[in-house]
């Protein structure tokens, strides 16, 4: 597989690279890659066929968006081959209680900023990066409605947004004849699959594509993490990985080091291919701090796992769901059932 290798996101004709250039690093090199760095990255990524570009207002206080502006300034023409993504919601100024949210008045100002930043006058996704609980659905979504017609915004996403808020912004959407949702963003990895409850089965049912942000776990599954160092050199965000550091990581690890012996290849390839070839997946987000970083997160396109290396990596990292899905494959489908087989799948299978 290749970066050109492309997918359609969820029901739209938006046609995506399998792997999505992520920007949270650029333009600060106090732990992510200074604007020279950032710039190469970007290059090799576009170089290698890649088209998706996921960035956001807040990403270094705005210096993100800059570094992409940048480039694209410097490489007319270029703009319209790209799908370029930023998100709304997360405060430029603590201070005013406006500046924040998925009001309005937020929303407007912030798409205004991020184009001027990126120098564009349009974005391809827009996506509402995390869940407000005190401004109304019917605001938002007809925001990002109204963006769209404008010809600001050309397709709008939700990250980070409980199950039940992605069902009814997505009806309420599809109801009013508004721009319809094209994707949601999750946290997903072999350490984080809760998603694959509620969120996956609402992106099922709505037609909605998948992104992951963070397939590696922050750094967790890349192989630098052992038993007995715990704290290695060069981990940029492993103040995050804390809550990964124990034996079940370590034995999910085990098992990502002898596959990737057996393919030539190395863990966090493992971990990424896993992540690509789950069948909800539309993209992948990958992020990297040096090219070298990038140059081994595209590596993991040529690894292609085997459905039994599959299913020992699911059977390892099998997530615990909430109510009521550990409640329905034990007693309500099979009381539903029997022992008779629907579409392919028995009760308790």
């Amino acid at each position: 597989m290749s970066l050109t290798d492309f997918r359609t996101l969820g029901r739209t004709g938006l046609r995506v690279s399998p792997l999505a250039l992520g920007t949270m690093t650029f333009g600060d090199p106090s732990w992510g890659a200074d604007e020279a760095t950032s710039t190469e990255i970007l290059s090799r990524y576009l170089a290698a066929g890649g088209n998706f570009v996921d960035t956001a207002n807040v990403y270094m206080g705005g210096r993100a968006e800059e570094v992409l502006g940048a480039y694209l300034g410097k490489h007319p023409g270029l703009r319209d081959r790209l799908v370029i993504a930023s998100k709304f919601a997360l405060s430029m100024d603590p201070g005013d209680p406006n500046n924040g949210g998925t009001g309005r008045k937020a929303i407007r100002r912030h798409v205004d900023e991020s184009l001027g930043r990126l120098g564009t006058d349009y974005l391809d996704i827009y996506w509402q990066h995390n869940w407000d609980p005190h401004t109304p659905v019917e605001e938002t979504v007809s925001t990002l409605d109204d963006l769209v017609r404008q010809g600001k915004v050309r397709y709008v996403g939700l990250s980070d947004t409980p199950a039940w808020a992605v069902a009814r912004m997505a009806t309420i959407a599809e109801w009013r004849g508004w721009t319809p949702f094209a994707a949601i963003q999750v946290e997903y990895n072999l350490l984080e699959r809760t998603s694959e409850g509620e969120l996956f089965g609402a992106a099922r049912e709505l037609g909605l594509g998948v992104i992951p942000w963070s397939p590696l776990a922050n750094g967790m599954l890349t192989g630098k993490y052992t038993r007995d160092n715990q704290s290695p050199a060069g981990a940029g965000r492993g103040a995050f990985v804390g809550r990964h550091l124990h034996e079940r990581t370590f034995q999910v690890l085990d098992a990502l080091r002898r596959i990737a012996d057996t393919l030539g290849t190395t863990v966090a390839s493992v971990a990424l291919a896993w992540v690509r070839q789950q069948p909800m997946v539309s993209s992948t987000i990958i992020g990297a701090r040096t090219v070298g970083q990038l140059e081994a997160n595209l590596a993991s396109l040529d690894v292609v796992l085997s459905a039994e290396q599959l299913a020992e990596l699911d059977g390892l990292t099998t997530p615990d769901l909430n109510f009521p899905a550990a409640f329905l494959n034990a007693f309500g489908f099979p009381a539903q059932w029997g022992t008779t087989t629907i579409n392919g799948v028995r009760a308790n299978a």
